[in-house]
């Protein structure tokens, strides 16, 4: 982590955006509201509920399986989400974008589809294969995801073509662009909570990403706090996206390498399909784990860690978190619309807090409900629950959900700072008086003790002196030690407390611990060869096993030896480490072949081992003998 100093505060902060402490909650909102950037192809963006609704019917599914309908499609309003019918104990209620279709529907659905969104200007390019970015584990695992599909359950495919259908109809009848927008004051801080609600996340079936599913609820935050003058300014954005939480969802307002901000507004660079929100635009790729290979995943990631920095050895089956993970690529290039102010389209807000009664009293998922037992494909709950009904830790803990939590506010930290010193000076000269008294007594009791060290009759009575010296000694140098301690921590808090008010603040980045980070280009430089070769390798290899078991089941292992081989070096060509491959397969055949040296001869290794052993030791011992 680095560890260079940010000397431009005081620039920063009067350059920074306010707005006086007494501004309407729909003030805050709109001072700050964020410009979100769409990749070019994206097609749902952010809605309002109301029309959502409007196409739905509600739902609940029942602990026997089967789907009970509870209010028809177009009558559902958000009254009744205020108070939703009540379900029975093990119910999931939800809401349906889509009602089922049979194959001349779903046909019909596509070719509509396919007809009307033929726009040049808004058409997705996918960037290098994914599956090309990996190795053959994660390949592998992506070929276990894929089976998976076919046995829980997911969106139907149609769906997708006519949810977007339905938003392009919602869309032509009252164009407009909404986030959902939230105010919370906590610990000092100023909380702008904004949602962003979509029709349908088609991240699976137009970007082939994770999952599909019906309806879609994404976040980000900003943190304001009191600057002194009565007005607030902006310190943190927490963006919320898949794989990070905690410390790594937010960037300081002066980060200029993280956060781009327009006018005081901060810029989100949204992933395709997925709507997960990013700092920086390009191309994520993001590994999911299939939870029955846990096991396996960290035996792999642990001999993978093993492999490479234990014994500095290059790569065979990939680096990073992605062996025996499923790669998927989030693309947020911010290449598409852009909604926002001073953009094309620009927000309409709503505000929302615990009192909306369709807030509060809806918990059922937004979406069709999939039957899928690891949930990518249930639609989500609301802005305020979990899917399982449970609040969501964004809502009730926003200060926690991005590490803040244990961040005070500029102001509160200096305050806090000065307290501290001032209790540990405090300490500092307790403890000077405490050593002294102490010390007192110890030198008392240890003359004590050498006075009555020739005396026979008062043994008893000199240990119990001793003891009580011993243990007095102790505690004395635990004084002493927690002198030293303090001494050195009130300069380090000095230090900071002459820093920060000189307008000298940390790394922005320092409180980052997994740095979201696009592809680079120099990743993203593969061919149409290379990323062909990844996406048929596996199936290649499976088709080798079997061809081997049929037409040779005796060299069954040796061929399969040698067939990994040749793929794990025609693997290293077009990953350019050739080389470095070549030189990993020969270190880790020696190291089989030592193995296998071992266990073919264990028993002459341990007896020579053993008579090796017994004439060292006979040495060594008629060697002191001649001393």
């Amino acid at each position: 982590m680095r560890s260079r100093l940010i000397k431009n505060m005081p620039a920063q902060i009067s350059s920074s955006p306010k707005i006086p402490e007494t501004a309407s909650d729909l003030e805050l909102l709109r001072r700050f509201e964020p410009v979100l950037r769409f990749i070019r192809g994206e097609y749902f963006y952010p809605s309002d509920i109301e029309r959502y609704i409007q196409h739905c019917s509600l739902w609940m599914h029942l602990p026997d399986g089967h789907d009970e309908m509870l209010i028809r499609q177009g009558q559902v309003t958000l009254d009744i989400l205020a108070d939703p019918p009540p379900v029975p104990t093990g119910a999931v209620q939800f809401l349906r974008l889509v009602e089922p279709l049979d194959l001349g529907d779903s046909a019909k659905a596509m070719i509509t589809h396919t007809r009307k969104t033929r726009d040049k200007e808004n058409k997705f390019h996918a960037g290098q294969g994914r599956l090309a970015r990996v190795g053959y584990i994660s390949r592998l695992a992506d070929a276990f995801f894929s089976l998976t599909l076919l046995m829980r359950g997911r969106v139907p495919g149609a769906t997708a073509a006519v949810a977007e259908l339905e938003y392009r109809d919602a869309q032509r009848a009252d164009e407009k662009y909404v986030y959902h927008g939230r105010v919370i004051r906590h610990n000092g801080w100023v909380v702008l909570q904004y949602w962003f609600f979509y029709f349908y996340n088609g991240w699976r079936s137009a970007y082939h990403g994770v999952n599909d599913h019906e309806a879609d609820w994404e976040m980000m935050m900003l943190y304001l706090y009191p600057c002194g003058d009565g007005m607030l300014t902006p310190r943190w954005a927490g963006y919320a996206a898949h794989d990070f939480h905690g410390d790594d969802l937010r960037r300081r307002w002066d980060d200029q390498d993280q956060l781009d901000v327009m006018d005081g507004h901060p810029v989100v660079y949204v992933g395709a399909g997925s709507h997960a929100s990013y700092f920086r635009p390009g191309e994520y790729v993001t590994a999911v784990s299939v939870a029955l290979l846990a096991p396996v995943t960290r035996l792999l990631d642990g001999l993978n860690k093993f492999w490479m920095e234990t014994l500095k050895q290059a790569p065979i089956f990939g680096t990073g978190p992605f062996v025996f993970r499923i790669p998927f690529v989030d693309y947020a290039r911010g290449d598409g619309v852009n909604i926002g102010p001073g953009q094309k389209y620009e927000w309409t807000p709503v505000v929302i807090n615990e009192s909306v009664p369709w807030v509060k009293n809806y918990r059922g998922l937004w979406g069709l409900y999939a039957r899928d037992p690891i949930a990518g494909e249930n639609a989500p709950s609301g802005p305020m629950y979990n899917r399982d009904g449970s609040v969501r830790s964004s809502w009730y803990d926003t200060l926690g959900f991005s590490g803040l939590d244990k961040v005070p506010t500029p102001p509160a930290e200096l305050d806090l700072l000065d307290k501290r010193c001032v209790e540990l000076e405090a300490r500092q000269v307790a403890l000077d008086q405490e050593i002294l008294v102490k010390s007192e007594a110890l030198h008392r009791l240890g003359v004590t003790a050498e006075a009555l060290q020739d005396d026979a009759f008062v043994t008893k009575q000199v240990l119990a002196i001793e003891k009580n010296r011993d243990e007095l000694s102790a505690g004395v140098r635990a004084l002493r030690r927690e002198q030293t301690e303090n001494e050195v921590l009130l300069t380090s808090l000095k230090r900071r407390v002459e820093r920060l008010r000189a307008g000298i603040e940390d790394d922005p980045q320092m409180h980052i611990k997994h740095l979201a980070e696009p592809a680079s280009a120099a990743q993203l430089r593969f061919d149409r060869l290379a990323e062909a070769w990844s996406a048929v390798s596996i199936g290649l290899i499976l088709a080798g096993i079997v061809s081997l078991i049929l037409f040779n089941p005796k060299e069954v292992w040796t061929g399969l030896a040698a067939l990994l081989f040749v793929f794990v070096l025609i693997e290293s060509i077009f990953h350019g480490n050739f080389q470095q491959t070549v030189a990993a397969v020969s270190v880790l055949l020696a190291v089989m072949a030592m193995l296998l040296v071992i266990f073919m001869n264990w028993q002459l290794i341990l007896v020579g081992g053993a008579i090796a052993l017994a004439i060292y030791l006979i040495w060594q011992n008629v060697r002191e003998l001649g001393r």
